[in-house]
């Protein structure tokens, strides 16, 4: 059941006016935030190889000292993912953007000065409940205060500028140790924190936490029947083949590499690198394109296909160059870059009093499948070979992903004043 809350809400947006709207301080601060959030997300996976050689890793236990690393970062994500969620229907959804961003920034920080392995696992952990909170709140806070005819573009343009961090992360890893580029990091979370003081709460929100008799952030509501279940699951599902990419193709890129017979080592950071410049390419076009079309649900489709075909692409198709295979990385970008469109569903599919819980609970789910996607991947991978089993489990995520998308509810243009009973 649904009731509407705020009244008052432009319905229509000059052409004139589209520009000022998405230039507001709210929007540039959740874009610049979701930067330094990309930034810190993956700068283990760039400096992967690098740190745990310091630390003492040897070669051979190389691949699963850096699963059981990611694990604990994605581990992380999971639990904060449930805690800011939950925070940012009951406290608001600037608050989850003050608290998260603290969080990360220190522990990233505290990041540059580890001497174990376990040490170094522990920080993660707690950086990956920071990082948590970021995208769900930023993606909440710009859907609430832009016009529904421009919504699509503003939490585009987020997430396009902010997974353009991962570009950053690259280069600094490369011009600095990768203790320094963990200080760097946490340093840019810290300055960011002084822009957010001028940002100002949603008016969809306060409405709602004037409204003492609603309740708000109630997790387990999400379970309290088939249909909101139902709708709270294929969110999840559909995000999954985002995570495969980033997670599995990506990070352990030297080592899909070696087993194509490249003519030179794949860099990791650098194939990261590349397929986020693809990533901010996509989410900036399948905004654009849900504009054009007028619906989330056609061009999430599309770009799935486009996944699948370049998955195959990237591990069947006989190439040598490095040089090939950093590009069909941008491709791969490029087909899951419906990460923002993905979350824009998510807060659009339910009301104010839940919408915080669901665009940040579920794209830190999606992220914490690494959990279960690398066991999957090391299972295949015994039994089948990196290549066959890398394909299996690409084939199992897709299809899962479609799953989700099949009957989902079309939310392009949909009005976010309303609650959720």
């Amino acid at each position: 059941m649904t009731e509407p809350i705020y009244k008052n809400k432009p319905t229509t947006v000059s052409r004139t006016s589209l520009i000022r709207q998405l230039l507001q301080i709210p929007v540039i601060v959740a874009a610049l935030g979701y930067f330094v959030d990309i930034y810190d997300l993956l700068l283990f996976s760039i400096v992967r190889v690098q740190s745990l050689k310091d630390l003492g890793v040897g070669d051979a236990d190389m691949l699963p000292t850096g699963i059981y690393l990611i694990n604990m970062q994605m581990a992380g994500l999971l639990v904060g993912g449930i805690i800011w969620g939950i925070l940012g229907d009951k406290r608001g959804r600037l608050s989850v953007l003050f608290g998260s961003i603290l969080i990360y920034s220190l522990a990233n920080i505290a990041n540059g000065v580890v001497t174990s392995v376990d040490q170094y696992a522990l920080l993660r952990f707690i950086a990956g409940i920071g990082l948590a909170g970021e995208l769900g709140a930023g993606i909440t806070l710009v859907a609430e205060i832009l016009p529904k005819e421009i919504r699509g573009y503003g939490t585009s343009l987020v997430a396009s500028v902010g997974l353009l961090g991962a570009v950053l992360a690259y280069f600094i890893a490369d011009m600095f140790a990768w203790r320094n580029a963990y200080f760097i990091g946490g340093g840019l979370g810290l300055l960011l924190l002084l822009m957010r003081v001028s940002v100002i709460e949603s008016g969809i929100f306060t409405s709602v936490k004037e409204r003492e008799t609603v309740s708000r952030g109630n997790f387990m509501k999400l379970f309290s029947s088939w249909s909101q279940f139902n709708k709270y699951i294929r969110c999840i599902l559909i995000g999954l083949p985002v995570w495969f990419v980033a997670g599995i193709l990506m990070t352990f890129s030297p080592e899909f590499g070696k087993a194509l017979h490249l003519s030179e080592p794949i860099v990791a950071g650098k194939a990261v690198m590349w397929e986020y410049i693809g990533l901010s390419i996509g989410d900036l076009s399948s905004g654009i394109f849900s504009q054009y079309m007028n619906s989330r649900k056609k061009v999430l489709g599309l770009f799935l296909l486009l996944t699948a075909v370049l998955v195959a692409v990237y591990l069947y198709v006989p190439f040598q160059s490095a040089a090939v295979f950093y590009t069909i990385c941008v491709g791969l970008g490029v087909g899951v870059g419906y990460w923002a469109l993905f979350v824009t569903i998510a807060a659009e599919q339910f009301g104010t009093n839940l919408r915080a819980t669901v665009a940040t609970t579920v794209p830190n789910f999606v992220r914490g499948s690494i959990n279960i996607m690398t066991p999957l991947f090391l299972l295949f991978k015994g039994e089948l070979g990196i290549v066959n089993g890398a394909a299996l489990l690409g084939l199992l995520t897709i299809s899962i992903a479609y799953l989700g998308l099949w009957k989902m509810e079309e939310t392009f243009g949909k009005d976010l004043d309303f609650l959720e009973h």
